[in-house]
């Protein structure tokens, strides 16, 4: 059996001197948590299995990404780093392998111009293209979607882009099997309903994507305690969780977290 991994994931804005990490609920109602390397040093002295930044508003202002935080972080850092945020180019994502990331994270340009899925894939390997998919539930137009069934009723689930900002019209769950086809090697798979929120993961939206891909897929939105990450192994196919306020805010220290998963039967590397 493969062991789980836990991820923490840093957004960074970097609108203020030298960045920091912020969190948010739904997308929305920013609030401080650290400095980008601080915590990903903290993280990696804790035993994160992989660290993800995403730089929240590089595609919104149009910016580039975060190459100087990467340089500074994987100097004192040696898990695998993926990076997202305003990666246009095949030259982009190159910039950011150079500063160090192993992995490069595509979501709006990828929903704009899949081919960078391609591109990326066959210059530096499908294992360092991660797609990021951050939906929202939707209960009507179900007209040619893939519909869940949840406690609520049949629903299916939209892309965003942007942020979160805008709204493609793209079903999520078709998409995830058309990025696995363009060479994508894992999917970041967010819920924006759950986002921030501590309600623990959409389980449904989770499964719907990890059981109809091959390739890993990261749950992502919404965790607020070990529990809820044991809920996503043990009723998805997921092969990650990621979670950050719970990790930023001290409230799950990530030892404690990996003991409890594998005093509960999950595959972890402690």
């Amino acid at each position: 059996m493969l062991a789980k991994r836990i991820i923490p994931c840093l957004d960074c804005d970097l609108a203020v001197a030298q960045g920091r990490v912020v969190k948010g609920i739904e997308f929305k109602q920013i609030r401080y948590a650290g400095i980008p390397w601080e915590l990903a040093t903290r993280y990696y002295q804790e035993g994160a299995d992989e660290i993800i930044f995403l730089d929240i508003t590089a595609s919104h202002e149009r910016r580039d990404t975060m190459v100087n935080v990467i340089k500074q972080t994987a100097e004192n850092v040696f898990v695998p780093l993926a990076v997202g945020g305003g990666i246009k180019t095949l030259e982009d994502a190159r910039n950011i392998f150079n500063a160090g990331a192993d992995k490069i994270t595509v979501n709006t340009t990828a929903l704009k111009r899949p081919e960078i899925i391609t591109e990326i894939a066959e210059e530096y390997g499908n294992q360092a293209c991660v797609v990021a998919i951050d939906a929202k539930r939707r209960y009507e137009s179900f007209e040619d979607r893939i519909t869940v069934t949840t406690p609520k009723g049949e629903c299916w689930f939209e892309c965003s882009f942007y942020g979160g900002r805008e709204f493609t019209g793209i079903d999520a769950i078709a998409w995830a099997k058309k990025v696995e086809e363009l060479g994508a090697g894992e999917i970041m798979l967010t819920s924006m309903d759950r986002d921030g929120t501590y309600d623990g993961f959409d389980i449904e939206l989770t499964e719907a994507a990890s059981s109809g891909v091959r390739i890993p897929v990261i749950a992502s939105g919404g965790c607020g305690n070990a529990k809820h990450i044991l809920e996503a192994f043990e009723k998805t196919h997921a092969s990650a969780a990621l979670a950050a306020s719970i990790f930023h805010y001290d409230e799950w220290p990530i030892g404690d977290l990996k003991q409890y998963l594998a005093d509960n039967g999950v595959s972890v590397r402690l």
